[in-house]
């Protein structure tokens, strides 16, 4: 299997951050409305994603195969390249995601089966649906939430508690 590593991004990703959700969004979710150009992507990485969010790169060499960016208990965004789809990146990224909270929270598009099933297969619950009314895009989503088991006696603490 090809090897990647994981590292924290820094504000010089900005770019590749913005081009790689772009290329992916286009790729994996073509029912969605280009509502932006490439310069805006740009400005909402810059001004909201990145001062914001914990964001996590993965990348084999110098190239970006996917990113994940987290902000307290939600996870806003996770991209990977299509080519490495099925590969260990998603997960690679969200167990680095994870590991440093007990909840995580997140919104998908309800047509993208492919993203429910690897949050389903991962521990995420659904929590909700909704008509997409309340969403930029107006296409119905889905909240997931994954909550850390605790066991030992962490656990008997938080039982009884």
């Amino acid at each position: 299997m090809p090897r990647f590593t994981l590292r924290a991004a820094c504000p010089a990703d900005m770019p590749a951050v913005a081009g790689l959700n772009r290329r992916v969004r286009n790729a994996c979710l073509p029912y969605l409305p280009d509502l932006h150009t490439p310069d805006e992507d740009l400005v909402f990485f810059q001004a909201t994603v990145f001062p914001t969010s914990e964001v996590w790169l993965a990348e084999a060499g110098a190239q970006l195969l996917g990113f994940a960016a987290a902000r307290l208990d939600w996870l806003d965004h996770l991209y990977v390249d299509p080519a490495w789809h099925g590969r260990g990146v998603g997960s690679a990224l969200l167990s680095c995601t994870r590991d440093r909270r007990c909840e995580l929270n997140l919104w998908t598009f309800q047509a993208n089966a492919q993203a429910r099933r690897f949050y389903e297969s991962r521990g995420f619950r659904l929590i909700a649906v909704t008509d997409g009314s309340s969403n930029e895009e107006r296409c119905p989503d889905a909240h997931y939430r994954w909550v850390r088991q605790l066991s030992g006696p962490d656990r008997r603490s938080v039982l009884s508690g």
